[in-house]
């Protein structure tokens, strides 16, 4: 069990925000495969509270998406809260912020990772933010270690933690890596339970390094954090959801999904996305999905050639027809490990 304020859920394990991918569609899969709570995908403040496009597709949830969280990415207090305010008020069941994007273009407009070295400004946000949210929605924070591995940036990452359970919001995500580290190297998971210890009755979820089942269970156990949020090792993956699931009510770890099994869930995400984006736009999002989804089938490299090539709806479909074909005897489907990291089934490192 996890709360998040007044919500509960049923599973520790929740579908972090992932840029680009974190869409309708995917949080609707994810949900169907047991994630009980999702993000939206990082959202910049200005865009939030510009009338446009992008405000229209952000602040469009369908009923079956919730609880969902809104996350939010910016370097004005002022203008955070005002997004902040908006998105309670469109139906975002949570306000995340957003202190851990490691993207160059973004720490170098002050934003996301950067605010860890700047705690003063970061600790404006939260307090401004927590007093323009209405109270019955809970605010919610994403943190990495720190920028770097120096003993100041600690401290300003401590400063900013203790500032966040001091003003009252709901949970705390910290990810293993510092913002230096981007996505480089082993989270360290030692700090997450230093954390952890530290924040006590506060909730504190864990991230980064989370591919299987197996990692959430382990995290979970060697950190005592409260939940995960699973991040990329969900893009492409939504068995996680369900597997992780079973595992921490003490079943086995369960075997990677057939050709077959993959076949049908490529084409479920894909019917969600033509419905909720129409075809043109339904394909070109999903082109980048199904390279992800490719990775847990034997052929990897001829499927995601596949998918790149096709140009619209029958080619599409003709892939999956062919290389998720259930009458063929196809080679054990693999489980993903890690970024570029896959081994065969049945295999344990």
């Amino acid at each position: 069990m996890l709360r998040i304020g007044p919500i509960q859920l049923d599973l520790p394990v929740v579908q972090a925000a992932l840029s680009g991918n974190s869409d309708v569609p995917m949080r609707l899969l994810a949900r169907r495969f047991g994630a009980p709570y999702a993000l939206h995908e990082v959202a910049l403040d200005k865009l939030v509270v510009r009338p446009g496009k992008f405000q229209t597709r952000l602040l469009r949830l369908p009923e079956e998406d919730h609880p969902v969280g809104g996350q939010l990415m910016g370097a004005v207090p002022e203008q955070f809260a005002e997004a902040a305010v908006l998105m309670a008020e469109r139906g975002f069941d949570v306000v995340d912020i957003n202190f851990g994007c490691p993207v160059k273009k973004v720490v170098g407009r002050q934003r996301g990772g950067f605010l860890l070295s700047a705690p003063q400004t970061a600790i404006e946000i939260i307090k401004r933010v927590r007093d323009a949210v209405p109270p019955h929605v809970p605010v919610t924070l994403k943190m990495r270690r720190g920028m770097d591995d120096g003993v100041e940036s600690e401290r300003d990452f401590f400063r900013i933690f203790d500032a966040a359970i001091e003003h009252g919001l709901a949970a705390i995500t910290v990810h293993g890596r510092t913002v230096k580290q981007r996505y480089v190297g082993p989270s360290d998971w030692g700090f997450l339970a230093r954390v952890k210890k530290h924040a006590g009755k506060h909730t504190v979820l864990g991230s980064g390094d989370l591919f299987l089942a197996e990692d959430v269970v382990r995290m979970m156990s060697e950190t005592g954090v409260d939940g995960v949020t699973v991040a990329r090792g969900c893009i492409g993956n939504p068995w996680i959801f369900a597997d992780a699931r079973r595992m921490l009510a003490g079943e086995p770890a369960p075997p990677p999904p057939s050709i077959p099994e993959q076949g049908r869930v490529i084409r479920e995400h894909y019917d969600i996305a033509l419905g909720f984006y129409g075809q043109g736009a339904a394909l070109t999002l999903l082109r980048r999905v199904a390279i992800r989804y490719a990775d847990l089938h034997p052929l990897t490299k001829r499927v995601r050639d596949a998918f790149i090539r096709a140009k619209d709806a029958d080619d599409w479909l003709r892939v999956l027809d062919e290389w998720y074909d259930p009458n063929r005897d196809w080679p054990p489907p693999r489980r993903k490990t890690g970024p570029g990291r896959l081994i065969a089934a049945g295999a344990r490192e």
